[in-house]
């Protein structure tokens, strides 16, 4: 905890992750509402499959999903989104011809029901 999960549609190409992920990574663990760097883990899946609305092309897709333990306030949360958000901004490609649409949520989690471990 917390994860991180940016998922994008493959027409976008290849997002530049040696850039993104350490960048993401940096502005999220400087949020005083990240305890633990090591707890966050990040990672960017293309979505081959995916329909947006009812236009076949010309449309794509970031969302970024950040999964922490319930308890943050709105404006723990929001501050967190928006630091996602900015990163994302400034490293997603704008293919010409695509409407990228760019989302961001955060999500909380149970806290009785997640397991951790690090194993040695």
């Amino acid at each position: 905890m917390p994860h991180l999960v940016i998922e994008h549609s493959a027409n976008l190409g290849t997002l530049p992750v040696g850039e993104l992920l350490p960048a993401l990574n940096r502005s999220v663990t400087a949020s005083t509402a990240i305890l633990d760097e090591a707890d966050l883990k990040t990672r960017v899946v293309a979505v081959d499959t995916f329909r947006i609305g009812n236009q076949g092309d010309g449309r794509a897709f970031v969302h970024a999903q950040l999964r922490l333990m319930a308890g943050r306030t709105p404006e723990a949360k929001r501050d967190l989104a928006e630091r996602i958000a900015a990163a994302l901004r400034a490293a997603v490609p704008r293919p010409a011809g695509l409407e990228v649409q760019l989302s961001v949520e955060v999500v909380d989690m149970d806290r009785d029901s997640y397991v951790k471990e690090r194993l040695a």
